[in-house]
């Protein structure tokens, strides 16, 4: 097969290839290796040909299509009209009449689904081995798992078949299989992509996304795909700019695990420690963080009450064909029987709880580096140890969509024996093309970085960064961690940096009449100084606002740093400390009112 990402795509129609030719040689490559395992139904090649005709007819005509002629794959828990959605339980099959909403935004921009891809069935695994229709294998060996659930997905993109494939990612079902199969596996934010008309893992949580070869192309889908949805309980309207690849100043902090686990996979430990060196080249500083209460949120998602949702989604079904589902996901779906109302309550406030506890942790960093995932099993060990080892893929991945927040999974080099090793990066909800800017540079300076298993080197060039960036602040007042005017930072997304002390010359006020009561700095060449503040990073599209909210006399300024740097921050109007309490002596605000 020829190359199919965007880019070259796009290039081999501008030198005369229409997409009937290429949707006849996509189907003549699928016959000659065969539709099982990686497919369930395709869209019969007479069809997809009809839609490549009506294409290159609308694009004649002048209309702008986006995607014209993208070949793409679904999940087979995503409805295609006509075609046949199973989930991978055959018993279970029915035939839309319309498609889904993420299908209906695709083909509208000029893509051809091409056809339905195996699953772990109903969504439940991160192995690829829960399938009537086959076990799809890693594309470099056929021993080795996939990955799932979204397993035929990211194999039929991996084998260079289609340009992008949806699959859907509860637990990490758009992260797991990309790291085996080499991809870039880009979980966008809960509600971006409308699921109206994708079968519920766990509705509340489910996200469709999208395996690519390149984090442009994950991005550039993920933005078509994406749209506010009226039919879907859960869609989210996109803020402005969340598809913007974000501008990653020196010095930003990124975040991992103290003690990373790793099963064992000793050369899954190098590979990641060479990841984490190649974001300090890119300029990056790491922060090391305690991974316990990801880890343990993470565990809600199959030892909690969410659970129950996986049978609310198929529980007419589970309860009247038991003997129709695989033993395995039989199991834990009927499992989620045992939980209540008060079970699903107490779920939620302790998630509420893990989620307060780690706003530390996202305070002082910029993005979090982690493992897409520990390890990679055989098919055969998987099959005879199917619920722990199935665990242990969802070690870095089931507390992501539990606490809201993006995620994008790429490349991240081979071991040895030749099977790929993947890092993901997560941030905030809504900050997908935030981290995708980043995640491009990280793809890219791995060296070796090709897409899928076809041997091909990446495309293209580097996301370029949109807007966005950072200023960095210092806070010396009633803004410091734990004081009244602290959520004026953390509500505009601001990340903590680091503390410092100003370069000599600095005078230190407690100002009279101020509510909350605040300090005042002011330079006057005294010769004192050595005033503690703390240097928060503060959105560019937020600056104006945070400093809008600063009353007189206080305002912002340059500070100079006792390391020779400079920086903004506050400042105040020397008229205002005439005859207020010099607090120099105290060398910072905290001191100072901790001796009250």
């Amino acid at each position: 097969m020829r190359a199919l990402d965007l880019t070259s795509l796009a290039s081999a129609y501008a030198e005369g290839l229409t997409p009937t030719a290429l949707v006849t040689e996509i189907h003549a490559a699928i016959r000659e290796t065969g539709e099982r395992p990686v497919w369930i139904n395709l869209v019969p090649e007479k069809e997809a040909l009809a839609r490549a005709a009506d294409l290159e007819r609308r694009k004649a005509a002048g209309e702008a299509l986006p995607l014209y002629g993208v070949p793409f794959a679904a999940k087979d828990n995503i409805d295609v009209a006509g075609v046949p959605t199973t989930a991978a339980c055959p018993d279970f099959e029915f035939t839309p009449e319309r498609s889904a909403a993420v299908i209906e935004r695709l083909e509208t921009a000029g893509a051809i689904v091409i056809g339905k891809t195996n699953l772990d069935q109903f969504a439940t695994g991160l192995n690829g081995t829960r399938s009537p229709y086959g076990q799809p294998a890693s594309v470099f060996d056929s021993r080795y798992v996939s990955g799932g659930s979204s397993s035929g997905s990211a194999v039929a993109v991996a084998s260079g078949l289609v340009t992008f494939a949806l699959g859907t990612d509860t637990a990490g079902s758009g992260r797991v299989p990309a790291m085996f199969n080499n991809l870039v596996g880009l979980k966008p934010s809960r509600g971006l992509i409308s699921t109206r008309g994708v079968l519920p893992a766990c509705r509340s949580l489910d996200c469709v996304s999208i395996f690519a070869g390149t984090v442009g192309d994950a991005l550039k889908i993920t933005e078509i795909a994406s749209g506010y949805d009226a039919e879907d309980a859960y869609s989210r309207a996109a803020p402005k700019g969340s598809f913007a690849p974000g501008n990653w100043p020196e010095g930003f902090r990124f975040g991992v695990p103290e003690k990373p686990e790793f099963c064992g996979d000793d050369e899954a430990a190098e590979l990641f420690d060479a990841a984490i060196a190649r974001l300090e080249r890119l300029g990056g500083i790491k922060v090391t963080f305690d991974y316990t209460p990801f880890r343990d949120a993470a565990l809600l998602l199959y030892a909690g009450p969410w659970v129950a949702e996986r049978l609310a989604a198929i529980k007419g079904f589970a309860e009247t064909r038991p003997d129709s589902i695989h033993p395995v996901v039989r199991e834990i779906v009927l499992g989620g029987a045992r939980y209540s109302a008060v079970d699903a309550f107490e779920g939620q406030y302790r998630l509420a709880a893990f989620i307060q506890q780690v706003k530390p942790v996202w305070e002082e960093i910029d993005v979090m580096l982690l493992p897409t995932a520990p390890t990679i099993y055989t098919i055969a060990d998987m099959l005879a140890d199917p619920v722990r080892l199935n665990s242990n893929l969802g070690t870095y991945t089931n507390f992501v969509n539990l606490m809201d927040l993006s995620a994008i999974a790429v490349p991240g080099g081979f071991r040895t024996d030749g099977l790929p090793f993947g890092v993901t990066l997560v941030g905030h909800a809504f900050e997908d093309g935030k981290i995708a800017g980043f995640a491009d540079r990280l793809h890219r300076a791995l060296g070796t970085a090709t897409l899928g298993g076809t041997g091909r080197p990446l495309p293209g060039k580097p996301l370029e960064a949109k807007g966005g960036g950072r200023i960095d602040v210092a806070v010396v007042g009633a803004h410091l961690k734990g004081l009244p005017l602290h959520r004026q930072l953390t509500d505009r997304d601001a990340r903590f940096v680091r503390t410092a002390k100003t370069a000599t010359g600095y005078s230190f006020y407690a100002l009279a009449g101020t509510v909350p009561p605040k300090p005042g700095l002011v330079f006057d060449g005294s010769g004192a100084g050595g005033i503690e503040v703390e240097i928060w990073s503060v959105p560019v599209s937020e600056f104006g606002s945070f400093v809008a909210e600063i009353p007189a006399p206080l305002g912002i300024g340059t500070l100079a740093l006792d390391d020779g740097t400079s920086v903004k921050g506050f400042v105040c109007e020397a008229h205002a400390v005439d005859g207020a309490e010099n607090i120099t002596k105290f060398g910072g605000w905290k001191a100072y009112l901790a001796s009250r």
